[in-house]
């Protein structure tokens, strides 16, 4: 039933904004801050490449600055439902959400106005910002550039007149957003300081926050296809898509090696490598459509895994 022949109550109201925030995507955000965090534990100064003054200076350890830490959690968060609602806002007004096989949308369902959507990633974003301006003026004003580049990149992946997640470049986004700008910007909020420890798990979470979207877009290839949406999944195939999804998966796990040369403890998140196994079967094996929702979801329990056993051992061994 339409939004608008009935008020919905309080709780409809809620339930219809969780939606929108689309909840099963926040480990994407919460893996990176983490994983920055425990990068940040024990970092000696001299290791750092750059540092707030823009000076390298040497001293025994840099002490991890945890408000700072919790700020850089609150712009990851707000920056990824700001991302949820900007994407069901821009493709809902354009129709290309009004045929799918995956979750409910709430433009393209008539759950919520658009201008509304609309105005929610708009809010989602402002509190990004205030949260990372307080984080660029305890450390470096450059993080203020990061920062709004990270929310015009959020908005214009379906936003504008030639949004880029159109074009086959969403993943790049993806990467570079809610793996390398998270995690080395955590590492950095928290420490004043960005190691080759932090780039490599930055390059890990990326990795598997990619994975999520090539799942999500194997999904919609066809509809994708229908509507002239160019996706990465679209431009490369269905089958080739499928074995970019394992690259993946197996890049993280092998980043993840090449930290334990640093931190040997940083192991442990191979302690998740099982839950990679039936992902990827399915995915190989040709799971299509509504098949393949589960696949999502078991994506992203693998990617939090990785995430919770990776900085454990991270922190270990600092």
């Amino acid at each position: 039933m339409p939004w608008c022949r009935h008020r919905p109550h309080h709780g409809a109201q809620m339930n219809r904004w969780m939606i929108g925030a689309r909840l099963r995507t926040l480990p994407a955000a919460v893996v990176p801050v983490a994983l920055g965090a425990a990068c940040g534990l024990g970092t000696p100064r001299e290791l750092g490449w750059w540092s707030g003054d823009g000076v390298v200076v040497s001293a025994d350890h840099v002490g991890v600055v945890w408000w700072r830490v919790a700020l850089a959690l609150i712009v990851s968060l707000a920056l990824q439902v700001g991302v949820n609602y900007a994407n069901d806002y821009s493709d809902g007004i354009r129709g290309t959400d009004d045929v799918r096989v995956g979750p409910q949308r709430l433009v393209a369902s008539g759950l919520a106005p658009a201008k509304q959507v609309k105005m929610a990633a708009m809010a989602a974003f402002g509190v990004a910002a205030v949260a990372g301006l307080a984080v660029a003026v305890s450390t470096s004003l450059w993080l203020l550039a990061v920062g709004a580049a990270a929310i015009a990149a959020g908005w214009f992946y379906t936003g504008g007149p030639k949004p880029y997640g159109y074009l086959g470049l969403g993943e790049i986004f993806v990467f570079v957003f809610f793996g390398l700008v998270a995690t080395v910007g955590t590492t950095f909020a928290a420490t004043e300081t960005i190691t080759w420890l932090s780039i490599a798990m930055g390059s890990a979470a990326g990795s598997l926050a990619c994975a999520l979207l090539v799942i999500n877009n194997l999904r919609d290839i066809p509809t994708d296809r229908e509507v002239g949406k160019q996706t990465l999944a679209v431009r490369l195939g269905d089958a080739r898509t499928r074995w970019f999804y394992v690259l993946l998966v197996v890049a993280s796990f092998a980043l993840l090696a090449v930290a334990a040369f640093e931190r040997p403890w940083a192991l442990l998140g191979f302690a998740a490598a099982p839950l990679a196994f039936a992902p990827s079967k399915a995915v190989l094996g040709g799971a299509t459509g509504p098949a393949l929702i589960p696949v999502l979801g078991a994506t992203g329990k693998l990617q939090l895994a990785f995430g919770f056993a990776a900085t454990v051992g991270l922190a270990i061994s600092s």
